[in-house]
């Protein structure tokens, strides 16, 4: 399981943080929580701090391929937030998710630094005009920042998959990752997904419940769109007998490795045939009954 919360409560479980720190001490293995990464963020992989809460616990199916990070201050702008969870899968899953956890948000923030004038955040560049950034259609979203939003992202996924695929120490043939993160600036969100893990929002509704809102639509060959690219790719969707409610991406001519979701880091004996690194982009505007945001690998169970 792997799960990162962004949220302005402060979580009880700190101390948890500081107890496994203190026993890999005791053991002569110290290890930083946090490190500082470009434009100075905070990065932080595991433990919580006043906005985020992180744990992960490993399965019963060996080694933990799940991976997660928060930049906090990201991009050098106080409280703003890079969020996210990779789900590691194949025989070296959890080399290619850390490896896209340390990358995805360095070439992210590094993008963003790149195309702005003068080294402007676009919070300044809107400020200095005296004016809002872009126009604000009928659902609160301002279209111009997302479009520049969801470009450099799909620039950065698309920069992180190439990586791996460019002689690094590790083959990622036949492993792969997922990818789900959010970018929280103020009271914007952005969200993106690749394969099968989630973002949920928790938000308030009627006589103050806490209600569920789920922020992505997990990439699977169910879905007619995703499955008609894999076909046109000349990949193949079908089910096992033994798992016939599981749809699987196969290559033409083999039946191996039947990846189930249609969009992943990696698994590049799948990339000639329709799988794809680009990530399903969106925005949500927060309002004040939002809550916070969880993001969890297909792992966590209800």
């Amino acid at each position: 399981m792997g799960a990162c919360c962004t949220t302005h409560i402060k979580y009880q479980g700190r101390h948890h943080a500081q107890d496994d720190l203190a026993k890999k001490e005791d053991k002569g293995h110290q290890q930083d929580l946090t490190t500082t990464g470009h434009n100075g963020a905070i990065v932080r992989l595991q433990g919580s701090s006043s906005f985020i809460s992180m744990y992960t616990r490993k399965g019963k199916k060996g080694i933990n391929q799940d991976a997660m990070t928060v930049w906090e201050n990201f991009m050098g702008e106080k409280k703003s937030f890079f969020c996210g969870v990779f789900d590691g899968h194949g025989p070296l899953g959890h080399k290619v998710s850390r490896h896209v956890r340390d990358t995805l948000p360095f070439k992210l923030s590094s993008i963003i630094k790149t195309s702005q004038p003068n080294g402007c955040t676009e919070n300044d560049a809107a400020a200095s005009a005296g004016q809002s950034y872009g126009k604000i259609d009928s659902n609160g979203v301002n279209k111009d920042r997302f479009s520049s939003w969801e470009a450099r992202l799909i620039r950065a996924f698309k920069e992180s998959d190439e990586e791996l695929n460019s002689g690094l120490s590790f083959n990622s043939y036949n492993s792969g990752s997922t990818a789900v993160t959010i970018v929280k600036q103020d009271e914007h969100l952005i969200i993106s997904n690749l394969g099968d893990s989630r973002a949920i929002l928790c938000t308030r509704g009627n006589k103050n419940r806490l209600i569920p809102i789920q922020l992505t639509v997990d990439l699977k060959p169910r879905l007619p769109d995703e499955a008609e690219r894999i076909e046109k790719c000349g990949g193949r969707v079908f089910a096992m007998d033994e798992e016939p409610h599981v749809l699987r991406v196969w290559a033409p001519d083999q039946d191996s490795p039947g990846l189930a979701m249609t969009r992943a880091f990696g698994d590049f004996c799948l990339k000639d045939y329709g799988l794809s690194s680009i990530p399903e982009v969106s925005y949500r505007r927060l309002t004040n009954n939002d809550e916070f945001v969880v993001l969890a690998t297909d792992g966590v169970r209800t």
